[in-house]
C-alpha cells in the first residue's frame, strides 16, 4: 500500500496542490492519504480527481474578502472563514463544488488530522465522519488558534493538526502503508524555532491552557517528526518532497505570484515520485 501526507501550511500549501495535480496528471494513485489543514482539503480534491481546483483555491478565492482578511475579524471574529472554504464554495451548489461521490468511491482511505482542543492530543478523522455538504473535519483540522475559533466535530471542538501531529508519517505506516510520500511545504532542512510560538501561547493559555502547551511544544515536535521522516528516507520506505525555497511565504501570506510560484515548484518537484514508487 502507498501512501502520501501532506502536511499543509495555509497559503504555502499551493506547493502541495501542485504535487497533487502532477501525480493526477500522471497516473500516480495512492492507497492512503493523510493530510493537515490545508493538506486535507488538498488532499480532498486528489481524491476526488479535480485537477486545478486546489489552484483555484490559493489564487482566486483566497484573495476575496469573504475568505479571509482583517474585515472578517470585524463581522464574524475570524480571520478566516471556514464556513465559507469549505462549505459555500465547496458544497454541491457551490461556485467550486467538491465531488464528495467521486472521494467516496476512490474507495482510498483518508486520514484528516485535528487537535482537540480541550486535550490538545490528535484526533484522526476519517470519511466515516463526513458526509456529502459536511466537511467539518477539514475545517476543524484548518482551525489556527487566533486566526480561529476552534471548529467542532460531532460535538467536539477541534484545532489544525499541526499542533500535535504536524508531518503523520507514522498515521501512514500505522494504516498499513509500505512506502509513503510526505509532502512539506517548507525546505526539508528548516527547522522550527520555538520563539514565536511562545508569544502566541501567552494569548491562548488564558482559554486553552493544553493548546498553549502545544504551541509551547510545537517547534520541537515538528523538528523530532522531520527527523523521523528523514530516517524513513534513508531507509527507502519515505520520500520527502520539499520546495528548494519559499521566499517571504507565510502560512497566511496573500502574494498571487508567490503562490502561483510553489504550485510551479510543486509540479516540477512531483517528478520524483515516479521512480520512488517504482
Amino acid at each position: 500500500m502507498i501512501g502520501v501526507v501532506d502536511v499543509g501550511g495555509g497559503e504555502r500549501g499551493a506547493y502541495g496542490a501542485g504535487v497533487l495535480d502532477w501525480c493526477m496528471e500522471s497516473g500516480i494513485d495512492f492507497d492512503c492519504c493523510v493530510g493537515v489543514s490545508a493538506g486535507a482539503a488538498n488532499l480532498s480534491s486528489y481524491m476526488a480527481g479535480q485537477v486545478g481546483r486546489n489552484f483555484a483555491f490559493y489564487t482566486t478565492y483566497s484573495f476575496r474578502p469573504q475568505y479571509m482578511g482583517a474585515g472578517l475579524v470585524a463581522r464574524k471574529g475570524e480571520y478566516a472563514d471556514l464556513d465559507y472554504i469549505y462549505g459555500s464554495l465547496s458544497n454541491a451548489d457551490g461556485e467550486y463544488p467538491l465531488d464528495y461521490r467521486a472521494m467516496v468511491d476512490s474507495g482510498r482511505q483518508f486520514f484528516i488530522v485535528a487537535t482537540d482542543a480541550k486535550s490538545a492530543l490528535p484526533v484522526y478523522f476519517s470519511m466515516d465522519d463526513m458526509a456529502q455538504d459536511d466537511y467539518a473535519p477539514v475545517k476543524a483540522s484548518s482551525a489556527l488558534p487566533l486566526v480561529n475559533r476552534p471548529y467542532p466535530v460531532g460535538g467536539r471542538p477541534c484545532f489544525d493538526g499541526g499542533l500535535s501531529d504536524p508531518i503523520p508519517v507514522r498515521k501512514a505506516f500505522e494504516a498499513g502503508c509500505e512506502k509513503v510520500v510526505v509532502i512539506l511545504t517548507r525546505p526539508r532542512d528548516f527547522y522550527r524555532d520555538p520563539k514565536r510560538d511562545v508569544r502566541f501561547a501567552r494569548i491562548v493559555s488564558v482559554r486553552y491552557p493544553r493548546i498553549a502547551e502545544a504551541l509551547m511544544n510545537r517547534a520541537g515536535l515538528y523538528n523530532l517528526q522531520l527527523d523521523l521522516a528523514k530516517k524513513y528516507e534513508r531507509e527507502g520506505r519515505v520520500l520527502i518532497v520539499a520546495p528548494d525555497s519559499i521566499g517571504d511565504m507565510d502560512t497566511l501570506t496573500k502574494d498571487r505570484s508567490a503562490i502561483e510560484g510553489l504550485y510551479a515548484k510543486g509540479l516540477a518537484d512531483a517528478r520524483a515520485i515516479q521512480s520512488f514508487l517504482r
